[in-house]
């Protein structure tokens, strides 16, 4: 027969009891049912020999050290799938939490690490270092050459430390860094529905990888920086960019560290919606009516599953069909907060084990694939490079665009330098007239 495993008396069981109260009332690990709804949609099941189900028990029975040896707690992305469909409600990422910050801070994932530490280096708060002087000259520089070469644009604006604007405007490094043109249809959509906003020279950077690298001083540290820049130039929201984990670092950061604010911290997505049933933002589908390219859309899990719930993924389905055309539009299955997590976020990305990394993506590429579709619209920076490197790597044809592209297409202001994530078959589709 085989033996019961013996626990030793003097054994600590450091991970257990930090975690107790983060159950909900009358959950108890012991209680788990093993019942395998965690691990049955979990990307991550299988990586290193582990899954949720596992990793839980394993907590349960107090295996610190078997624990906190796995690098398994580093390919979970917390996306808290396992949590939305757990009949005891137990918050496995938030253990999977709790065990990254056991290990000593120099021997977590370099990448994250990296990113981490960058963004404490200067007050832009940009993951990439950038420092402020240098966002401002990209900004100014691209704003002058689009003012000075697309017919229509002379008086675009993008706002920098302007005092009282309504909207604080995060920016995820990526595109200031290395594709600065993918600011511009942003900029376009926020002046035509004549949005009173500004970047920040400082506390711009829409990134937080001290979050994912479980470092809560300088998760804390960030999120006051970016949110005091907003607050000091009296701005009334804070306007979340198209990435996923700049709005949740932010929004669940303010409410974590109890950081003081009158700020609405918001998606941008919502606003889409807002503005798109207000008629400010006039989009058509009648550019796609004939052609019939079919679009997906990728539900990011830290703005929809752990933050803004169902409601933001209905209102990004509305903006997608409203762009595209309702019959054009194919859905995940599952979708909205039952959506699988994609692996581009929980630092996966910066963890530099792509093989893993690509493996977890399986269930992502399968239901793309599933949909037919041409074009997955994700409105996360994370999501993006993961589902455009899923399609590389597996030599699938779909193309990865942000909501802005698509947006901006409908609305004939999509330039020609604006559309480096579409294929051929749009390249020259709304183009606007020289």
């Amino acid at each position: 027969m085989l033996e019961a495993i013996k626990i030793k008396n003097d054994w600590k069981t450091v991970i257990k009891d930090n975690i107790i109260g983060m159950l909900p009332e009358g959950a108890n690990l012991n209680l788990c049912l093993t019942c395998g709804a965690c691990a049955s949609g979990c990307p991550a099941t299988g990586l290193e020999g582990m899954d949720p189900r596992k990793f839980i028990r394993m907590v349960a029975l107090g295996l610190d050290e078997e624990i906190t040896n796995t690098p398994w707690v580093w390919m979970c992305t917390m996306c808290k799938r396992c949590t939305y469909v757990c009949p005891m409600n137990i918050d496995i990422a938030a253990i999977v939490y709790e065990t990254r910050k056991l290990w000593p801070r120099e021997t977590r994932p370099k990448g994250i690490l990296g990113s981490c530490d960058m963004a404490l280096r200067n007050s832009s708060c940009s993951a990439m270092g950038t420092p402020e002087e240098d966002f401002k000259f990209v900004v100014e520089d691209v704003l002058e050459e689009v003012q000075e070469t697309q017919p229509g644009w002379e008086n675009l604006q993008a706002p920098m430390d302007k005092k009282n604007a309504h909207f604080f405007l995060s920016q995820n490094s990526r595109e200031p860094v290395t594709e600065p043109d993918e600011m511009i249809p942003l900029w376009k959509i926020l002046n035509i529905v004549g949005a009173d906003w500004t970047y920040g020279s400082t506390g711009w950077g829409g990134e937080n990888y001290c979050m994912f690298l479980a470092d809560d001083e300088n998760w804390k540290k960030i999120t006051k920086t970016t949110l005091q820049s907003a607050m000091d130039l009296g701005c009334k929201v804070y306007l979340n960019t198209e990435c996923g984990h700049s709005t949740f670092s932010v929004w669940m950061g303010q409410k974590r560290h109890g950081i003081e604010t009158n700020l609405e911290i918001a998606p941008l997505v919502k606003y889409y919606a807002k503005w798109i049933r207000e008629e400010k933002l006039k989009v058509n589908s009648d550019w796609n009516k004939d052609l019939n390219i079919k679009f997906t859309v990728q539900d990011p899990c830290q703005q929809i599953r752990k933050s803004f719930g169902n409601p933001l993924a209905e209102d990004l389905r509305f903006v997608v069909k409203s762009v595209v055309g309702e019959k054009n539009f194919i859905d995940m299955y599952p979708n909205r907060s039952n959506n699988y997590c994609c692996g581009g976020g929980g630092g996966f990305l910066q963890s530099g084990d792509n093989n893993a990394r690509r493996y977890y993506g399986r269930l992502k590429f399968g239901q793309i694939m599933d949909t037919g579709a041409n074009y997955v619209i994700t409105p996360c920076h994370n999501c993006h490079a993961q589902i455009h490197d899923l399609a590389e790597y597996n030599g699938a044809r779909y193309h990865t665009v942000h909501l802005w592209t698509m947006i901006a297409l409908s609305l004939g202001v999509l330039g020609e330098n604006e559309r480096e994530y579409l294929g051929e078959d749009l390249l020259e589709i709304n183009l606007p007239e020289n």
